[in-house]
């Protein structure tokens, strides 16, 4: 028995548990207050893709339907129904990482029954060749899956998905009519299971208040479902729903019908409020306080905001707690043919955050009114390696994905040094802003540290756009940095925008052409385009006359978000988007680049306005090293093997010394003076990356200069010494 159980309804993520209910079990840890977490998304899909789930699918379409008139893809999968119930629980085993061997036999493509899916296999030379049997095999696992996918929406389900469930009504849903409507429908296929295991979870644990966390649109009709279950079969029970969906849809709820089906609705950081909803059982109602909680009083939706006590701080919330779910039951999936598309897929990660909100806060596009972005506060670098450590412990996993909106450079770098300083071996990547702090060295320093992948908004590659947007930087320091990254190791996705207000059609083709450039230069790996969509919290959906839009709005009584509107430009920017999205998937498989951009679409463009070496010329251009005394310098070693020897140079004989540092993949080996490299022997085991203390050129050279009498400047541009600095030396 439990006092709280923590649920994320069906879908979200095949590879890896949505971090909301991990977070909050392990802030009621710290108040000892006992909670159970499910992801009943992951458990649905074990139920459903298993062979007693296929032989159950197969005998539903043998018995209710027509089999003369399934489609041609739905016949060819129904007669190698036995070939699919056969191969079910070995294919989730592999994809659950424990029959590694099965890989050659997916691979040799006569184990696997095959639809659809797989007449659109990309070359998988191209993305497999380098990386062998096992990720390929799981590609051809995928489609496998989504082959069946495609059989239940056809044939039994049309509102699945393997990361969102019936996300049409949860879209844009201004009204609460049409999700009451099909709440009062029959129960469809992925209901019966879902509240079926939902039913032995709730008798098993007994709880005095369930959460239902809803991040997506995908999730909120199965959020619903569950709490229409909960009210009919366990009344006692209170409910309450939170996360990312009612914190930025359901600001302005009205429709009292909602609480029929919740006692509670709370909004952003869900640790005070569920605090208070759990101590609230056990006082009178006028004892009662809340925080940020929309319920139902006398027939009416109220909001109350009544406690006087303040949100928790981040260092106060407990590291995240990811026990009671199935951890090594989760599915690592490989849908696109992209390296880095794979990160979201693929591998499971334990999921954290370097800061609460975005140290930037700008962007016009983003809901940087509500608090989730505005209130930012960072983590102490400390803290958050002993969360690492903590959930290394508990998880046996040493993959991080920070989800942060976007990570602080000033923390990326404190949070690598604490990890290569405890000698952690960790993998991690996070989102970022392309900012010019991402200079070389900082990269270098990442990777060191594990980073391997970074993804950012470049948004609409337009630099009068990004002045618009706010965005903060501009495509030649966007090109630089990724440039930065992609020199250091690390991989980089960029997240593209089309259809911003005012963008014009040759802005839209001149973006197309700066992406094409920065593909074909190799300093970004993976991208995606995302149409403009005008969100009620941004500042263009707060004040849309000051961007060029109209807005188009009904009356809210449900959920408010995503605003539909017209341009004052009158372009339509949809015929845009095959072209576009067609276009960056040849560019990621590093082909076509010599394609002339009209041949993307199938209307009139205009001829790009871009210099074809725009890109590379924003990255030859010189920029002088200023040297600032209160830069960090760090030595990544601080042992080379020393010899001495003595040169003559006309008539005069000079003692010199030479260094030899043993690199993972070279050597690298440096002449000095002996003199300077005495003093340079000494300091580098004072400067090395793992030491504590952290010296300043100022103090490097303070030391430089009373030890040797000499000029520091001429030493550190020295020929010699530039080589020795850009190979083993990191300024931060």
């Amino acid at each position: 028995m439990k006092e709280i159980l923590l649920v994320t309804p069906p879908f979200t993520q095949l590879n890896t548990p949505y971090p909301a209910t991990a977070y909050l079990k392990g802030f009621l840890n710290t108040k000892k207050i006992s909670s159970f977490q499910s992801d009943l998304g992951i458990e649905v899909i074990l139920e459903i893709f298993s062979k007693k789930g296929f032989i159950e699918i197969f005998e539903t379409v043998s018995k209710g339907n027509n089999l003369a008139q399934l489609s041609n893809n739905s016949k060819r999968i129904f007669a190698l129904r036995e070939d699919y119930i056969k191969t079910i629980d070995s294919v989730i085993n592999f994809l659950q990482g424990k029959s590694a061997n099965l890989a050659r036999q997916i691979c040799g493509r006569n184990f696997l029954p095959e639809a659809s899916r797989f007449e659109q296999v990309d070359d998988l030379e191209w993305a497999f060749g380098y990386m062998g049997n096992y990720d390929r095999a799981k590609h051809l696992a995928t489609l496998y899956l989504e082959d069946i996918s495609d059989f239940i929406v056809e044939n039994i389900d049309e509102n699945f998905g393997f990361s969102r469930y019936a996300e049409r009504l949860g879209r844009s849903a201004n009204s609460f009519d049409e999700l009451y409507k099909t709440l009062n429908d029959e129960l469809t296929f992925v209901d019966a299971i879902t509240l079926k295991i939902l039913d032995k979870n709730l008798k098993q644990i007994q709880p005095k208040l369930v959460c239902i966390s809803v991040p997506f649109p995908g999730n909120l009709y199965s959020a619903f479902r569950c709490a229409q279950f909960i009210k009919s079969n366990f009344p006692d029970t209170k409910i309450a729903l939170g996360g990312g969906f009612p914190n930025t849809e359901l600001r302005e709820i009205k429709d009292a019908r909602v609480f029929q089906f919740f006692d509670f609705i709370t909004l952003d950081d869900g640790e005070l409020p569920i605090e208070l909803l759990y101590f609230n059982l056990s006082k009178e109602e006028h004892e009662r306080v809340y925080k940020r909680t929309f319920l139902l009083e006398n027939n009416k939706v109220v909001y109350k905001n009544n406690s006087t006590e303040k949100d928790y701080k981040q260092s106060q919330v407990g590291t995240p707690d990811y026990s009671d779910l199935f951890l090594d039951k989760y599915i690592s999936v490989i849908e696109v043919t992209n390296p880095m598309h794979s990160l979201w897929s693929d591998g499971r990660w334990n999921k954290l955050t370097m800061a609460h909100g975005c140290y930037w806060g700008k962007c016009t596009f983003c809901d940087i009114s509500l608090d989730y972005i505005k209130v930012y506060e960072p983590i102490h670098a400390k803290i958050l390696v002993d969360r690492m450590e903590e959930l290394i412990a508990q998880t046996g996993e040493t993959g991080f994905h920070f989800v942060d909106e976007a990570a602080p450079p000033s923390l990326m770098r404190d949070l690598a040094l604490e990890i290569i300083r405890r000698n952690l071996v960790v993998t991690w990547w996070t989102n970022i802003r392309f900012e010019k702090s991402f200079i070389r060295d900082l990269c270098k320093l990442l990777q060191l540290s594990g980073c391997i992948a970074v993804s950012g908004g470049l948004e609409v590659a337009s630099d009068r756009l990004l002045e618009l947007i706010k965005k903060g930087v501009t495509v030649e320091q966007v090109a630089q940095v990724t440039r930065n990254f992609t020199e250091s190791g690390i991989m980089v996705h960029a997240y593209l925008m089309y259809g911003y207000p005012t963008q014009t059609v040759q802005e839209t083709v001149d973006s197309l052409e700066m992406v094409r450039q920065m593909f074909e230069l190799g300093i970004l790996q993976s991208g995606f385009w995302h149409q403009f969509a005008m969100t009620a919290h941004s500042p263009v959906g707060m004040y849309p006359d000051e961007f060029g839009v109209i807005p188009q709005q009904n009356e809210i009584t449900f959920a408010n978000n995503d605003i539909q509107f017209k341009d004052k430009t009158g372009i339509n920017h949809d015929k845009f988007s095959f072209g576009l999205k067609k276009s960056l998937f040849n560019y990621m498989h590093g082909i076509c680049f010599d394609y002339p951009l009209q041949d993307w679409f199938e209307f009139k463009i205009p001829k790009t306005t871009i210099s074809p070496n725009y890109i590379y010329n924003c990255l030859n251009q010189e920029k002088k090293e200023i040297l600032k005394g209160n830069h960090k310098i760090f030595s990544i070693s601080s042992s080379p093997e020393i010899s001495y020897f003595e040169k003559i140079k006309k008539g005069t004989k000079y003692e010199m010394v030479t260094f030899l540092f043993h690199g993972k993949h070279i050597d690298g080996q440096y002449v000095f003076k002996k003199d300077e490299g005495i003093w340079l022997s000494d300091i580098l085991k004072k400067i090395y990356i793992k030491e504590a203390k952290n010296f300043t050129i100022s103090e490097l050279k303070m030391d430089f200069e009373n030890k040797l009498d000499a000029n520091f400047e001429l030493f550190w541009y020295s020929k010699s010494f530039t080589k020795f600095r850009e190979d083993f030396l990191l300024v931060l």
